[in-house]
């Protein structure tokens, strides 16, 4: 181990060794005024302070187009007095008719007409926040980060906004608190990125900026405008005090054990605080916490799968600056803290060094028991605290340096897990970054007998977990990321190599493959076109490779996709697939491969097709067939699978979703088995306010069970059903109400029983002093 540790330093600062700052595109400077005078945000712009603000037209269409001549004249207002950022769009249009434009809940806008401001309050390309509104004040917000790629709508800050459509298109007015964002607070001018946008969706959706962009600079924060000002600019005092009442009344039993009900219900005070400590540093901390969802997740369909599946986050404490903790690894997977009386989380920036930490405990523990052929969870009843720790050195625009560290703590169990990583920019196209990382685990001496399939008398009761969990030795592993992409305009590259050793454990992380090493290659081409149907045609391949620790095959793959962006933002790929990869151990004992499992071909075909026509609906079809390993009964069939969903805008109130998946494999020559699954949300919009929203999901799974060789249940049916009322006032002050049930069929049950049913209310008040 010491060796693999030694060798991969090297490397690390070999590449580093080399560091320079590449050019970075310089756009002209747009200086704003500081203006003390009232405002009414209202979307109307009569108040007298606009007439001192500064003006910036949007010139270009960056997407699909290369800084193209936009469709649409749009012009941006805007000024800031110390401590807010004033900023109005007038959006010309010449069918105001056809603006789309919805009441809709915070940051479900996609699709719309929006503009908005991205601002880059450090100006070196790697965070920007983001603030959009649509035609009727319907606000989104998020942060992008540009590190990872993504774009956090977790984010939520208290701000104004108002919309209004005009006969000639539209207006919005924004006011955005300067105490949201990180900067600077030093007695100057400051200069800040910024880029101002309009979304106008239409035959396509256009992107449309205030500047051009490069398709071969990979760093699209790095090429935002500059914005000047904010000489007497303030943080002051930004603290939320946010006390919170939950209530709720929860009904369960096992249908097919008793027909009794077991009643419980709930009461608890709680209380939020978030504290700006300083205009770099924010705290967050929260007592006797509701960590219960609101709405239900997702639907997914699980069968002939061997992995955990994975949801996301949606509670507020946790997602709230979840980009701190980003790194190359998902190591910090907050789903796996289920109930904790106390949380605390501190996160910030001050100039070059980021950093994020939070802590809370647990009253039980569960965590992912991970594998090279499926994973499984454990579950403790014991409490446990938990922590996670992320800082990052930003040396240069292109190169940083960074570390990572979580512990898992009860009474018979640990994971600590530690980690440097590194992101090294090495052209406008070029972008290297690597992760190293150890882990230490202790496992309870009898937690292997929780995944035996009897006693563990005999070795063939053992399960690939069973055998991952017992030891009575701390397990120390290691795992490492290299990831190279090289993006330009007309092609891009990738490499990867991943190692998780068999002993490496992320517990606080999502972490489902170990005793894994993987290489994969590839690439793709792109050919542009401004003047006719389509607007873009890509074709990309890969090639991946993966084998366990001593070297035997698990899995390999070629790849290769054909996609086509289109008018009536529509887009069409076809992809053909073919690979080679290792059913289930026969000697369930042995974690060996060769020799104790048999290795299978597999081909298909996938289509995909979305489009969204108007403003009214939209729709996506994804399909494959081919071949897939039957994982019960280890051997190899035939399987249709197939993705439906379809939205639909009823006027600007009421929205509808419907998402339907179908999934049927046949086997030995006959129906292994048909499985069904449907996810269908409706919502009234009263307001930006308030909405009503019904969710029903419902599976049906038949199953031949003449054709398997284990017993199973010949069909399993499953219907949930939630009715939520929400009411914001702005993120922190809010109030839910809803109502849940779910039930069950199986073998053992002739027809859908129900075996749960909640009624739970949520109040919560932010105090502003």
């Amino acid at each position: 181990m010491p060796v693999r540790i030694i060798n991969f330093v090297l490397m690390l600062f070999i590449i580093t060794g080399s560091l320079y700052s590449a050019p970075i595109v310089a756009y002209e400077n747009l200086n704003i005024p500081n203006v003390n005078q009232v405002v009414v945000i209202d979307g109307n712009l009569d108040d007298e302070a606009w007439q001192s603000a500064s003006e910036v037209t949007l010139n270009y269409v960056t997407r699909p187009f290369e800084n193209a001549k936009p469709p649409v004249k749009t012009t941006v207002k805007i000024f800031e007095n110390g401590t807010e950022l004033l900023v109005a769009f007038i959006a010309d249009d010449d069918n105001p008719d056809d603006i789309r434009a919805f009441l809709r809940d915070r940051d479900r806008t996609s699709g719309e007409d929006l503009v908005g401001i991205k601002l880059d309050t450090y100006n070196d390309g790697r965070l920007a926040y983001q603030f959009f509104v649509n035609p009727l004040g319907v606000q989104t917000d998020a942060i992008e980060n540009q590190m990872t790629g993504n774009e956090s709508k977790s984010w939520n800050g208290i701000w104004e906004s108002a919309g209004r459509i005009t006969d000639s298109g539209f207006v919005v007015e924004m006011r955005i608190p300067l105490r949201l964002m990180n900067f600077l607070e030093v007695d100057s001018i400051k200069t800040w990125g910024v880029e101002f946008v309009r979304f106008y969706p239409r035959i396509d959706n256009y992107r449309i900026s205030h500047v051009t962009f490069d398709r071969d600079n990979a760093c699209r924060l790095c090429q935002m405008g500059d914005i000047t000002g904010f000489e007497d600019a303030k943080q002051g005092q930004n603290l939320a005090i946010v006390p919170t009442i939950v209530a709720g009344a929860l009904k369960t039993r096992e249908p097919v054990e008793s027909l009794a009900w077991e009643k419980d219900k709930t009461q608890e005070v709680g209380l939020d605080i978030n504290w700006g400590v300083s205009p770099e540093l924010t705290f967050s901390g929260t007592l006797n916490p509701d960590f219960s969802q609101v709405e239900a997740d997702e639907a997914q369909l699980n069968i002939n799968n061997t992995f955990n599946l994975f949801f996301a986050e949606q509670r507020p404490f946790f997602v709230e600056n979840a980009d701190y903790f980003s790194s190359i690894q998902n190591l910090v997977y907050t789903r796996n803290i289920n109930s904790p009386d106390y949380g605390a989380k501190l996160t910030g920036r001050v100039q070059k060094h980021s950093l994020g930490a939070f802590v809370a405990n647990d009253i039980s523990t569960s965590f992912i028991v991970p594998g090279n052929r499926g994973s499984s969870v454990a579950t403790l009843e014991e409490k446990s605290v938990n922590f996670a720790g992320r800082y990052r050195f930003d040396y240069s625009d292109d190169f940083s340096i960074g570390l990572v560290s979580t512990v898992r703590d009860s009474d018979s169990y640990r994971n600590i897990v530690s980690g440097i990583d590194s992101r090294y920019r090495m052209t406008d196209q070029d972008t290297l970054r690597v992760q190293l990382v150890h882990s230490a685990t202790d496992y309870p001496e009898e937690l292997f007998k929780e995944f035996c399939d009897n006693d563990c008398e005999q070795d063939s009761d053992l399960t690939e977990s069973a055998l991952r969990t017992r030891t009575d030795d701390t397990l120390n592993g290691i795992s490492y990321r290299v990831l190279y992409a090289r993006t330009n305009e007309d092609y891009f590259l990738r490499a990867r190599r991943v190692v998780d050793e068999a002993d490496y454990r992320a517990d606080l992380g999502f972490n489902n493959n170990v005793d894994r090493q993987f290489y994969a290659f590839g690439g793709g081409y792109r050919w542009y076109n401004e003047q006719s149907w389509w607007n873009r045609i890509q074709v990309n391949g890969e090639w991946d490779i993966s084998h366990n620790d001593n070297g035997e095959l698990i899995e390999k793959e070629i790849e290769a996709e054909l996609n086509v962006r289109a008018d009536l933002q529509s887009v069409f790929e076809i992809g053909y697939e073919t690979k080679t990869r290792v059913g289930l151990r026969q000697d369930t004992s042995n974690l060996q491969i060769d020799g104790n499992a048999t290795q299978f071909q597999e081909s298909s075909v996938k289509l995909f097709f979305e489009m969204q026509p108007n403003s009214t609906y939209e729709f996506s079809s994804f399909i494959r067939v081919g071949d897939r390993v039957d994982l019960t009964n280890n051997r190899l069939g035939d399987q249709v699978y197939f993705e439906q969903k379809f939205d639909v805008n009823l006027g600007t109130k009421t929205s509808i979703s419907f998402d339907y998946t179908y999934s049927e494999l046949d086997s030995a020559e006959q129906s292994l088995f048909v499985a069904n699954l449907i996810d269908s949300r409706v919502t009234y919009q009263f307001d930006p306010r308030q909405f009503l929203r019904l969710i029903v999901a419902f599976s049906d799974i038949k199953r031949n069970v003449e054709n398997y060789t284990v017993e199973v249940d010949e069909r399993s049916r499953n219907l949930g059903f939630q009715l939520l009322y929400s009411y914001k006032v702005n993120p922190l002050t809010k109030f839910f109400v809803g109502y849940s049930q779910s039930a069950l069929e199986n073998d053992d049950l002739d027809k859908l029983v129900v075996d749960n049913q909640s009624l739970f209310m949520k109040f919560s008040y932010a105090w502003l002093p």
